[in-house]
């Protein structure tokens, strides 16, 4: 499985329903499930981003799926970081020249 840190920003809609927010984050985390993958952590954050989730997904293409299919729905909007593991981390490091 591939981690990826999502970063999440209630759009205008997404704020004014904000009571709603629990019951759409136990849809979101059914429908990443449902694509093979799961949330690992799921934070409300204050500053530049309103959540941020780390997530494990089986692919790139899933976690595209995934981020998009929250998109349509109007209530965030996500930036997705493919996260790399500290031994991979040391990994990629050992290789360089």
């Amino acid at each position: 499985m591939t981690t990826y840190v999502v970063l999440l920003n209630w759009t205008e809609q997404g704020i004014k329903n904000v009571r709603e927010s629990p019951r759409r984050l136990d849809a979101a985390k059914k429908l990443l499930q449902e694509m093979g993958g799961s949330f690992k952590e799921f934070y409300l954050t204050m500053g530049e981003y309103d959540m941020v989730a780390v997530c494990e997904a089986p692919d790139d293409a899933v976690a595209a799926r995934f981020a998009l299919t929250l998109g349509m729905n109007g209530n965030v909007r996500t930036r997705t970081l493919k996260a790399f593991p500290e031994a991979a981390y040391r990994e990629l490091i050992g290789t360089l020249g």
